[in-house]
């Protein structure tokens, strides 16, 4: 069989996260185990937390490596595919499905990897975890769950590697060639709840203000008036490593030491994803308000997405998010949520291993660092190692990342196949 073959395989089993089926968590493992027989008779295998694979593959006396991807996807409801989102069908030179891209490719990935190297009888220079967690599509707790397991057992990785950025060709304005995007860390993630109260009553009598209208104003403010962009450690990072990619007069002043602390605010006034890089996010998500068509509603509510960028914490935004609300009759309320994971290394023996590993499998691509404007399991890590990195070690077109989630979602066999070669390159680095 084929890497694409035994990715379709997978995609077949319907692990879908939102929807949890043990059944179909015990398939998927036991397919694994047939599709890799070498890895399921070498590698030391452990199910933690309800469903996520811990497996442990021993080396030799250099740090150990964390390999993560995750076992579940999301659902495809309402989405038009053209077929069967679980048929796992080979067309094109591109396998089609659910979780080809998020997150079965690098599973399959990093399998491949590992079953041709035991094949060969080679030794990692340390041991290498294989972290598979079975919930990441809904915050859940496996990949979590395994990281405080290894923890408790004294590991302390070298180097951690979980989906993120890619290899992409002309996504960046003015930037020539494929560039292999690499996170060095991710945004925080909360949730912020805006409550407006006013009296209630029959709806004949309309008050000059209502909780919704009050809720409504609060929401534009909001809107209107968005974080401040600002040009943290990695966006420098990212623009001084896009050097050699750009136009002589752009890279004059974009690397241009003064021109530093311009570029955040450069990117802000971009928006889109530019904007996600340098800048907190609050996204309104949710609204809620009223019991009935003809009566007054007493509260509205609002639930606010809020993606923190490096730098900033959580208890500012939160008063910031305060201050332009500015109506002692909206209440804000933070529900939950995390900071913004530390920044990793770009330089050192790990960011070297991911350069060497990079140039294995796409020697055209420059390295270039990023913040994740999502989240991963990766973040879990964070705090055991300094070289946690959020990359999918293959090459995507703009309509193939827009799938992501979508339908039609898929990955080419040629970057499959690419990302083996990375992987077996990056374990078998010193």
């Amino acid at each position: 069989m084929t890497a694409a073959s035994r990715l379709a395989a997978l995609i077949a089993v319907r692990t879908i996260s939102a929807a949890p089926d043990p059944a179909a968590l015990e398939t998927l493992h036991q397919r694994i185990r047939d599709l890799y027989p070498l890895v399921a008779d070498r590698l030391e295998w452990e199910t933690v937390g309800g469903g996520a694979l811990l497996l442990t593959w021993r080396g030799g006396a250099a740090e150990p490596t964390v390999l993560m991807a995750h076992l579940d996807v999301v659902p495809v409801a309402l989405q038009r595919w053209s077929a069967d989102p679980f048929e796992g069908r080979i067309e094109e030179g591109a396998v089609i499905g659910r979780g080809a891209l998020d997150d079965k490719g690098a599973v399959v990935a990093i399998l491949d990897a590992v079953e041709s190297l035991l094949a060969e009888d080679v030794v990692p220079p340390g041991d290498v975890h294989l972290c598979f967690g079975h919930d990441e599509e809904v915050a859940g707790s496996g990949a979590r769950t395994i990281a405080a397991l290894l923890r408790e057992r004294g590991v302390r990785p070298g180097l951690v590697i979980d989906e993120g950025g890619a290899v992409v060709t002309g996504m960046l304005p003015g930037v020539r060639g494929p560039i292999a995007v690499v996170g060095l860390a991710e945004k925080g993630v909360a949730t912020v709840r805006l409550t407006a109260r006013a009296e209630g009553g029959h709806a004949s009598v309309p008050p000059r203000r209502s909780a919704p209208g009050r809720l409504a104003a609060a929401l534009l403010r909001v809107e209107r008036h968005p974080q401040p962009a600002r040009t943290n450690p990695v966006v420098a990072r990212m623009a001084a490593a896009l050097g050699p990619r750009l136009h002589p007069a752009v890279r004059a002043v974009v690397t241009a030491r003064a021109a530093r602390p311009l570029l955040g605010p450069a990117l802000g006034r971009i928006g889109g994803t530019a904007g996600a890089l340098v800048r907190t996010t609050v996204a309104v998500t949710r609204l809620s308000a009223g019991t009935a068509d003809n009566v007054l509603a007493a509260e509205a509510g609002a639930v606010l997405n809020v993606r923190l960028a490096p730098g900033d914490r959580l208890d500012q935004v939160v008063e910031r998010i305060r201050r332009t609300v500015r109506d002692p009759d909206v209440a804000v309320a933070l529900v939950d949520g995390h900071e913004a994971s530390p920044v990793s290394r770009a330089d050192g023996p790990a960011w070297e291993r991911m350069r060497a590993a990079i140039r294995a499998a796409y020697p055209a691509a420059l390295l270039v660092p990023y913040v994740m404007v999502q989240a991963s399991d990766a973040r879990w890590f964070a705090a055991d190692c300094d070289a946690v990195y959020r990359f999918l070690p293959f090459a995507i077109s703009a309509e193939q990342l827009a799938a992501i989630h979508g339908p039609d979602e898929s990955i080419d066999v040629a970057a499959l196949e690419a990302g083996v070669t990375f992987f077996r390159a990056l374990i078998t680095a010193d």
